[in-house]
């Protein structure tokens, strides 16, 4: 007999557990990662539960009234195939259920019951994997400087392009956490691209990495792989529906891992410049 189910928004200490729990799915999460998800939606975060114990996590964070994103969708080993995963979802789901456009990162073993859900493939992202480290990059490139020297009104406006929402509280903590580096690149005076590496459970990772075209982003993205430590690991979660940003990838020599869909339900796809992403924010929260 399945035991009883309890579903309850997570309290503010609680949410670590989506970082712990996404390390034992192999996702390799940032180390510091839920520092920042509170800023975003502190209501969207659940936990289910039987006789006290969690079984079962899933994120739903509201950007706005237009975008919301899911993740962390997960059921404890052991206690799967027994209504968990649905009960969450279906809570996770209300919560979300009054926005334009909702967004998630699918495994493929989860693509066909997303789509029950009338979730809608838009592309695929691909994580590549890269190594860490001054000695395998050339020269820096003049044009990129901290990010800390860009106004935060203007880094705000270009991070709206390439993002269906503004997120201006999550770009403040998300590029000046511990353990982060955070690059600008300046061309004829203005912002022409931004990229952020952090450490997670495994080396670092890449994201966001939005540029206007491909020089911008080769220059950013070996600026940041320069940023990480000596031989470390860095991985980068890459939008197929990109081919200048999966050139880019493979022309410095990074290997492609897993997959995942980035499906929308809703009013569909948002109205961003897909050419600008070269690597997503997170496979978690967008």
């Amino acid at each position: 007999m399945t035991s009883a189910l309890t579903i309850r928004a997570m309290m503010p200490a609680e949410v670590s557990i989506c970082r712990f729990w996404a390390a034992s799915e192999q996702w390799n999460p940032g180390r510091h990662d839920p520092d920042v998800y509170l800023s975003i939606d502190p209501a969207g975060f659940f936990v289910g539960l039987v006789n006290e114990d969690p079984v079962a996590i899933i994120s739903a964070v509201k950007y706005s009234p237009d975008f919301a994103f899911i993740g962390h969708y997960i059921v404890k080993p052991g206690h799967r195939g027994k209504g968990y995963g649905l009960a969450i979802w279906k809570r996770a789901m209300q919560h979300v259920s009054d926005c334009s456009v909702i967004g998630l990162d699918g495994v493929p073993a989860q693509q066909a019951n997303y789509a029950k859900s009338n979730f809608k493939h838009a592309h695929n992202n691909f994580r590549f994997e890269g190594v860490g480290g001054r000695a395998l990059t050339p020269p820096p490139d003049p044009c990129v400087v901290p990010l800390s020297q860009i106004p935060a009104e203007e880094l705000n406006a270009y991070d709206r392009r390439a993002f269906p929402a503004a997120r201006v509280a999550f770009l403040a903590l998300w590029t000046t956490r511990e353990g982060t580096a955070a690059l600008a690149y300046i061309r004829n005076g203005r912002l022409a691209g931004y990229g952020v590496v952090r450490e997670s459970e495994s080396g670092h990772r890449i994201g966001p990495l939005f540029a206007d075209g491909d020089d911008v982003a080769e220059a950013l993205l070996r600026a940041l792989l320069s940023s990480a430590a000596e031989g470390a690991p860095v991985f980068i979660d890459v939008p197929d529906a990109h081919a200048g940003a999966m050139a880019l990838v493979k022309k410095l020599g990074m290997s492609a891992g897993f997959e995942t869909a980035r499906m929308y339900a809703g009013a569909g796809p948002p109205d961003i410049d897909l050419n600008c992403v070269y690597g997503v924010s997170s496979l978690e929260m967008g």
